[in-house]
């Protein structure tokens, strides 16, 4: 089995905060996630160069021989070949950022502690290197580029299986060898059309009475669909996830809820997140222009090329019942969002109110409820994910400007 090493560097910054707490190889697009896709795809087992406060939770693993992977770049069939005929201490290029490399353990000690590339043989793709790398650089291109990447997982991951049948009562538009159905689903009186793109439904997913769903479409594993939800492509649901009301185009990652109605659409939601019932999240601005979004990485609002964008939330946030969003809102790990009228559309982490003004939630209530949140699903908070938490509560307070205005009053 091949040792992969997934590696971040600068992007990592522009997928926050969706990357305050995971490497970027760790965020999900199409079914699976990027580790997951690369452990596929050249038969390894992959772990991280990361954060220094991810290290605990995302160890490093060096054996003798090692491949060297960027964390943003998913596999093609192109660069899982040319990875595959490197040598030693050779290594892949783009406009001289490293892309790929097989390295031993001596090269990789000696990299670390010169942080220099000048031993490596590079392979420079220059030009070609459209035909070969495809390549994450926002949080926006997890829902704008999930259409393309699930239905290549929905490939991969369904070559050479057998579906479970799909029951007569529920009604399908478009192809059958399009839909999969792992063991364990219940599926049941819900409408499925894969004429837009396929769909797959993971084990033990329940996806209740009347609801309408689009592809491409995943729900990975205990995932459940309410009824009467209305679901378009591409959207891609991972684990122990619940939705309902009308979602289009998002990527919603473990163990986070939409349970009820109200729209959400061209959006990426981290995990343990809770959208109250009737949370409605813009996407298209009134006049039709192109949306903004707030980028860690520039500390400014930049252009995302998109006429529709909506939510982007990191790990552990809510929203009370009856919240409005705006177009091309990001919100920060473990805020809390609440209140009458549209919020700013930039929320920092532990933030604690809405409209009205915020207050700062306090890291030990903060943790509090998370270990609630945890052991209803029977899980514990673990240490490494509490120094997580503990850590981007302090790194994140430069962006809590309320706190210079009232003497960091918390909640």
């Amino acid at each position: 089995m091949n040792n992969l090493i997934l590696f971040d560097d600068e992007n990592w910054s522009s997928f926050l905060p969706l990357t305050f707490t995971r490497p970027i190889g760790e965020l999900r697009i199409g079914i699976d996630t990027i580790r997951e896709k690369w452990e596929y795809a050249l038969a390894g087992k992959a772990s991280y160069i990361t954060k220094d406060h991810l290290t605990k939770k995302y160890p490093i693993t060096i054996k003798s021989e090692n491949i060297l992977i960027n964390g943003s770049v998913l596999p093609t069939r192109k660069l899982e070949l040319l990875i595959k005929d490197l040598k030693v201490n050779e290594a892949i290029l783009m406009h001289d950022q490293l892309i790929a490399a097989k390295i031993d353990d001596k090269q990789f000690i000696k990299m670390q502690e010169t942080n220099e590339l000048d031993s490596f043989k590079g392979i420079e793709l220059g030009d070609s290197a459209e035909d070969v790398i495809m390549q994450l650089t926002s949080p926006t291109q997890l829902f704008s580029k999930n259409d393309f990447v699930l239905r290549k997982d929905f490939e991969r991951i369904t070559a050479g299986r057998k579906s479970e049948p799909l029951p007569s009562s529920n009604q399908l538009i478009g192809s059958p060898d399009q839909i999969f159905i792992e063991k364990g689903a219940t599926v049941e009186a819900c409408i499925f059309n894969t004429k837009t793109g396929p769909i797959y439904i993971g084990h033990d997913v329940l996806i209740m009475e009347g609801a309408m769903i689009r592809g491409p479409f995943a729900a990975l594993d205990h995932t459940v669909v309410k009824m009467g939800a209305k679901v378009y492509g591409a959207t891609s649901l991972g684990p122990y996830c619940k939705i309902g009301g009308e979602v289009n185009n998002v990527v919603m990652y473990a163990c986070s809820n939409k349970a009820h109605d109200g729209y959400l659409g061209n959006a990426a939601i981290g995990e343990w997140c809770n959208l109250g019932a009737d949370t409605n999240a813009s996407n298209l601005k009134n006049n039709y222009d192109e949306v903004k979004l707030w980028s860690y990485a520039t500390e400014s609002f930049v252009s995302t090329g998109l006429q529709f964008c909506g939510l982007i939330m990191g790990d552990h946030s809510k929203t009370g019942i009856n919240t409005m969003l705006n177009t091309g809102t990001v919100i920060g790990v473990s805020t809390n969002v609440f209140g009458d009228g549209f919020p700013r559309n930039f929320i920092p982490s532990f933030a604690w109110g809405g409209p009205a003004g915020y207050t700062t939630y306090k890291i030990e209530k903060a943790l509090e409820t998370c270990e609630r949140v945890y052991a209803r699903r029977g899980m514990t908070l673990t240490k490494e994910d509490a120094d997580i938490l503990t850590y981007i509560y302090h790194d994140s307070k430069k962006y809590r400007t309320w706190e210079k205005h009232s003497s960091g009053k918390t909640s």
